[in-house]
């Protein structure tokens, strides 16, 4: 599964300080330590910093949180982030072979490291994927050719509920099963809408249920049976390599 991450975050830790050895997929660790860098570099420069980050004057704290990047406490990654998608995912209340599930087949994607493991141990930090960082090429050329590779090797079906821009900085190789899952909302006459909030909430949920059912899903059908028996609604897109997810309550 890919998840987009959270503009919120929790402070703190528990964790030793960020080392790229850490991480999943760890022949990114080139890119992560430029983008790492660079913003480090950045956060000495607290004026253009905050025009970087687009910081109102009430999150400028966040300019010493990207500067103590190296250093900071790390958490997992699922713990790190909160919101909407991981509120409803409740990661913090899942048991331990739950969690285990997710250490193994969750990338949360993020501006920062690229995508990273639930369970990998990482620091607070403030970046979006829509940054420009001195000194770097955008995000999405940072980050999409050399994520593109290393999918290439992911296995099963790739379950991705990224947001667009977020799928953008690593996308799915061709020759790799994938579904990008839309949220929508079924109206009266049948019609369907995609949704803001509730897309958010209906995949925190969705993960939420496999990780604790934890089934072998290999094809999009697969992903659909399954579905059908844990009470949920997942139906083909109305593009091509889409899946719908019909809103939870």
């Amino acid at each position: 599964m890919l998840l987009p991450p959270s503009e919120t975050k929790r402070a703190g830790g528990s964790g030793a300080p960020l080392h790229h050895d850490g991480l999943a997929l760890p022949v990114l660790a080139p890119q992560r330590e430029a983008v790492v860098a660079s913003v480090v570099a950045l956060s000495a420069d607290p004026d253009r910093a905050a025009k970087v980050l687009k910081l109102s004057a009430r999150q400028l704290g966040e300019i010493d949180v990207n500067a103590a990047l190296r250093a900071a406490p790390t958490m997992p990654a699922v713990d790190r982030y909160t919101g909407v998608l991981f509120d409803a995912l409740g990661a913090a209340s899942l048991d331990g072979a739950a969690r285990a599930w997710l250490g193994e087949r969750a990338l949360i994607q993020t501006a920062l490291l690229g995508p990273v493991g639930a369970l990998d141990p990482i620091p607070a930090y403030r970046l979006a994927a829509g940054a420009s960082l001195p000194g770097l090429a955008p995000l999405k050329r940072v980050w999409a050719d050399a994520v593109r590779h290393a999918f290439a090797a992911l296995p099963g079906l790739v379950i991705d509920l990224r947001s667009e821009a977020y799928a953008a900085l690593g996308p799915v190789p061709e020759g790799v099963a994938s579904t990008y899952v839309r949220v929508v909302a079924a109206g009266p006459d049948g019609t369907v809408r995609a949704l803001n909030h509730f897309n958010k909430k209906s995949k925190g949920l969705l993960v939420r249920r496999l990780a604790q059912d934890r089934p072998e899903i290999g094809s999009v059908e697969e992903l659909a049976s399954w579905a059908t028996s844990a009470g949920l609604v997942i139906r083909s897109g109305a593009h091509a390599g889409e899946t719908e997810l019909l809103a939870s309550d």
